[in-house]
């Protein structure tokens, strides 16, 4: 048998995704009912409860825990009728976006959980541009309708005009609020009845050959059998089948509506998921275009976390396999290091438990232990020189200058930024020709989390000033002549970034206008793809 086709069934049997949402949409619970299914857990509530240390793995820092959002992306995997799925969790707060938009280039699909009260919400909107711009497949849960929300026509038409996607319902709710008895199912022709505060059984799916069958009246009472029976025919008439090859091409959106509080509509999703969510794929990179069934090894780190265990000063840099097979204690090659590396005890994260892994396949995750090798974007590989393209880092919006109040911590203080901006939170300047260190974020939260553990993690104690720029933009020349007579010029505008790029500290859109005017030698970028 040739190792092409060895591969084969390891990649055919995997799905990698993420669920993205706006926060409190519900997806924490989506992820929870998820394992629940996988049998990865066996405690309904397990993710947001504390007092189930040994479950509670979705968020892993203490000021997450005090704030109840997720700002930390996790990794879990488990498995569903003989499918591996790798579900990647993602920070539903604002401020962490960027972390979001970079977890998104790692998977092959997204899960998006749009709540049935409030509709489309901006997040929501950010974070759709994102998965348009990759063509990412998205599969839509609409949840919380046993609340009272908007129409169901409103809310599809709302979701379609605001994230610019063509919608496709695969299950069609009967009701909402109080009044909600259920979902019909479009694909199977079945109706799974709704009881509140029940586990949704087997036995509550009712099997109906046609839409007029006099069972309908029985269970929904004929007002609502009859709505049910007009929409039906509506959506029918509007949608017919779903064409895979559209949503796989992005352009179409499948849509479930339930209750993931409820743990209904939940399986629906999950079953259409593995028959139609793709399988992991090639990719491109700087040289080529990687196929995912090559033999040779590849993968890239698109996350860094610190100290997933306090006792420990750690950090685990998580690393997607793209193509070949990872093996643990094999040298492989660090690409912007140019050396040889190999890792003794590298993480799965099957069933919430963190396990030592011996080998993985395109489309695993792989948590692989730290001491300041990584950065995001960094490539492994079998000893091409290659990487992949298309992981953003994004102009911040807020620069504060970091005061240290401790310098007896001058030294614990220089390292943690460096860590902590490696991970990719925020971003590290240093003011050119000077030695004022900056930090740039994309929202307020990540300086409370930043000062947090520096202090706690640490032990560096320090103020943040806030600084009176709008804009940071890398800045290029072909005349290096020109660039060092910028440079000099504006010297209290510029900085270098942790990898010694210059950038240009705009104080405003008006001043960033004018100075692109004024030097159309000088080329202002505003994301820096994380290599040059």
């Amino acid at each position: 048998m040739d190792s092409t086709m060895k591969y084969q069934n390891e990649i055919k049997k995997r799905r990698t995704f993420a669920i993205i949402s706006h926060p409190d949409a519900g997806k924490t619970t989506l992820t929870e009912k998820f394992l629940l299914f996988g049998g990865a857990i066996q405690v309904a509530g397990a993710v947001k409860s504390n007092k189930i240390k040994k479950h509670a793995t979705s968020d892993f820092m203490e000021i997450e825990r005090q704030r109840g959002i997720s700002v930390a992306t996790s990794v879990m995997s488990f498995e569903y009728e003989n499918t591996l799925i790798n579900l990647l969790d993602t920070p539903g707060h604002k401020d962490f976006a960027e972390d979001t938009f970079r977890t998104l280039t790692a998977v092959d699909s997204v899960i998006l959980v749009v709540d049935s009260v409030n509709g489309v919400e901006e997040q929501t909107r950010r974070l759709m541009q994102v998965c348009r711009m990759r063509k990412t497949p998205v599969i839509v849960f609409i949840n919380k309708l046993d609340r009272d929300g908007k129409n169901r026509f409103d809310l599809l038409e709302e979701i379609e005009k605001e994230l610019s996607i063509s919608l496709h319902p695969m299950t069609w709710p009967i009701n909402s609020g109080k009044d909600f008895k259920g979902v019909y199912n479009l694909h199977d022709k079945s109706i799974r009845l709704f009881t509140p505060n029940t586990k949704a059984a087997d036995d509550d799916t009712i099997s109906i050959t046609n839409l007029s069958s006099p069972v309908l009246n029985e269970k929904l009472g004929e007002k609502d059998a009859d709505i049910l029976r007009e929409d039906v025919e509506l959506i029918d008439g509007v949608y017919g089948e779903l064409k895979v090859e559209n949503y796989l091409s992005g352009d179409i959106a499948p849509v479930f509506f339930g209750s993931a509080i409820n743990n209904f509509g939940v399986k629906e999703m999950l079953d259409t998921f593995i028959r139609i969510a793709p399988v992991p794929r090639s990719r491109e990179t700087n040289k080529r275009y990687l196929a995912v069934d090559e033999d040779k090894f590849s993968g890239f780190v698109f996350k860094i976390h610190a100290n997933l265990d306090p006792k420990h000063r750690d950090r685990i840099a998580f690393l997607r396999v793209c193509s070949g097979k990872f093996e643990r204690n094999k040298y492989f090659h660090h690409v912007r290091l140019d050396k040889e590396v190999r890792f003794s005890n590298p993480y799965s994260f099957l069933a919430r438990e963190k396990s030592v892994v011996e080998d993985a396949y395109p489309g695993d995750v792989v948590g692989l232990f730290d001491t300041g090798n990584f950065k995001i974007g960094d490539t492994l590989t079998e000893g091409e020189d290659l990487f992949f393209t298309g992981i953003p880092s994004f102009s911040p919006e807020i620069f504060k200058e970091v005061v240290n109040k401790d310098p007896m911590k001058t030294k614990q203080l220089e390292k943690g930024l460096l860590q902590l901006t490696d991970e990719g939170v925020a971003q590290l300047f240093t003011q050119f020709g000077g030695n004022k260190k900056i930090i740039g974020c994309v929202g307020e939260l990540q300086f409370e989390v930043i000062q947090y553990r520096l202090l706690h993690e640490y032990g560096a104690s320090v103020q943040f000033n806030t600084l009176p720029f709008y804009k940071a933009c890398w800045i290029t020349s072909k005349d290096p002549q020109k660039l060092q007579e910028f440079t000099r010029f504006k010297q209290a505008n510029i900085a270098q970034d942790k990898d010694g790029h210059l950038v240009y500290l705009a104080q405003s859109e008006w001043f960033l206008n004018t100075e692109r005017t004024n030097n159309p030698d000088i080329e202002f970028h505003f994301t820096s793809e994380i290599h040059k």
